[in-house]
Parts: structure tokens; sequence; C-alpha cells
């Protein structure tokens, strides 16, 4: 275990675009300052209190330089991982300087920087993919709906046919019922047809032997 650790870790906004410097010996540098914020209430006035804080940041691996070079703007939101430094120098004047940085090394893992906020097309493009997703499951819905309407037809279809059969059977027993007892009806009216006959000649002969 390590007996100590100098690590940063960084949620911010980039103050100014970054500068990109490249170097005699071939290797290039990145430097941006980066703002981090934070607000609280004050205990005396009761008004919202906010404090800025602003970083350097130096970049020294070249895979992290390209993707700043390509990518990074100012006001872009990013998150940033790396170790605290301080640089020493003389200026003109033969003056000592200082300067606290947190600097991303030459062999940091490639999610040392991040950014977290994109642009429109970026966000378009996401927007793009939802749709195609969305229309996937329209399209899946669409089959469904087409298989729901292939099973109603035929459900429907089958169903009528199936009454319709019912019917036909039905009608055709119940007319063939009809008629046979419209048959009987006709048997039994010849029958009454000829018990009239009967009838009316026992009636003549009542009424020849009526006496006037």
């Amino acid at each position: 275990m390590a007996s100590s650790l100098n690590r940063v870790e960084l949620i911010g906004r980039l103050g100014k675009d970054p500068e990109i410097r490249h170097l005699n010996g071939g290797s290039s540098v990145a430097n941006f300052s980066v703002a981090t914020s934070e607000s609280w209430k004050d205990k005396r006035s009761g008004e919202r209190v906010e404090k800025t804080e602003w970083h350097r940041i130096v970049v020294w691996n070249e895979n992290t330089i390209k993707f700043v070079e390509s990518y990074l703007k100012k006001g872009d939101l990013v998150r940033l991982e790396g170790k605290l430094q301080t640089r020493e120098w003389e200026d003109n004047d033969g003056n000592k300087k200082y300067a606290t940085e947190v600097m991303i090394p030459a062999f940091a893992p490639i999610d040392a920087l991040m950014k977290l906020s994109f642009d429109n097309d970026n966000r378009g493009g996401s927007d793009n993919r939802d749709d195609d997703r969305g229309s996937s499951r329209g399209g899946r819905n669409n089959s469904r709906d087409d298989r729901d309407d292939r099973g109603g037809n035929s459900r429907s279809s089958g169903r009528s046919s199936s009454r319709d059969d019912r019917d036909d059977r039905g009608g055709s027993r119940g007319r063939d019922d009809r008629d046979d007892r419209g048959g009987r009806d006709d048997r039994g009216s010849s029958r009454g047809g000829n018990g009239g006959g009967n009838g009316g000649g026992r009636n003549n002969d009542l009424d020849d032997d009526i006496p006037f």
C-alpha cells in the first residue's frame, strides 16, 4: 500500500480555448484552465454566495492532446483526473515564479480526460439513433398489428364461415322440416278436403232431410 497519494479529480468548464504547443524535441503539450464553482447560503445576510476556483491544466499524454485539440473549446464541461505539480521558473527580470497545476502525465489512462457536454451535432446523432430504434419498435408493432389483422380476419372469416355453414345446414333442415310439415299440412288439407267433400255430401243429405 502506498504511503502517499497525489491525485486530483475535477469536473468543471473550460475558461478559454485550449493552447497546443509543439516543442523542439517533437513532443507536444496542451494547456487550458478549468473553473469549478461552489455555492452556499451566508448565515448573516441570508444571501446565496458563489465562489469559483480556477485550475491550470497541463496535458502531456499524446493521445489526450489530440483529443483536446480536436474536440475541446471554451465552455465545455469536462471531467479530468491528474496530479498536482508546482513549477518554478524565472521571468525576464530574474524573478522567481511559481505555478501550481493539475498535470495529466504522458502515461495517463485514456479516460483521464472526458468531455461531458456535447454540441448539437452529437446530440442530433443520438436523437437519430433513438428515432431508428423507435421506428424498429414501431415496425415490430406494425408486424404485430398485421398479424392481429390477419388473425382477426381469419378468425372473423372462420367464425362467419362456420356461422354460414351452420345457417346453411340449419336453414336447409328448417326449410326441409317446414316443407315436410307443410307436406303433412297439405296431406291434412287433402284429408280435410276429402272430409270436407264427404261433409259436404252429408250436409247435402241433411239438407235433403229438412222438411221445408
